[in-house]
């Protein structure tokens, strides 16, 4: 069973539905001891960093993610949901993230002929093999729509990039926490099989 946190940060349908056309039970829920039970946790995320703590707090979800994380149940991070697990973003000075992996989120910067945000599809190119990206070929395409984008501390905990005026690190992993910048659930084949990949972790 696939548990989805549900803290108000929109696009949760879309996620349910993928999870569901791969013929997995999913609940979305806010539930710790539902959380607890689950085989994977998802962490979706639209909106503004700030925002989006605050509801992690409100809801009491900022230990149970950390509990859940530390409990070697795998984890996905999505979209904002990879931004939250990092210490800070530029979007919302002052505001501590989840802090599970070290680094800030940046806004991606003004470069000529590039619209921010960025919104389409962008090709992967893979840094070190990482499990949500078996059976895909490097420079497959995914789609994005985002601002701003992550600077890990560690850079061997990415497992994927892409090019956007700056290198977007677009995905990462590090045991049983997974996260991308990207959205798998509207990246058609290659999204569902990533998603079929974070199935099998």
């Amino acid at each position: 069973m696939v548990a989805i946190l549900d803290y108000d940060a929109g696009n949760i349908k879309s996620v349910e539905k993928a999870f569901k056309f791969l013929g997995t039970d999913v609940v979305t829920t806010r539930d710790e001891k539902e959380i607890a039970r689950a085989d994977h946790v998802v962490l979706p995320g639209v909106g503004a960093f700030g925002d989006a703590m605050g509801r992690l707090n409100e809801y009491g979800l900022v230990d149970v993610i950390k509990k859940t994380v530390s409990s070697d149940i795998p984890f996905l991070g999505i979209c904002l949901g990879q931004q939250l697990m990092f210490d800070s973003s530029e979007e919302s000075e002052g505001v501590d993230g989840l802090g599970i992996f070290r680094g800030t989120i940046k806004k991606i910067p003004q470069v000529h002929g590039l619209k921010v945000p960025q919104i389409g599809w962008n090709d992967l190119s893979f840094p070190r093999q990482g499990r949500l990206f078996k059976n895909i070929p490097e420079h497959s395409y995914v789609y994005f729509v985002h601002s701003y984008y992550l600077d890990a501390m560690d850079k061997t905990i990415v497992t994927a990039t892409t090019d956007y005026g700056v290198c977007v690190e677009a995905s990462v992993e590090k045991n049983n926490v997974f996260a991308c910048q990207f959205h798998p659930e509207k990246s058609s084949e290659v999204g569902m099989q990533i998603l079929k990949n974070f199935l099998e972790v």
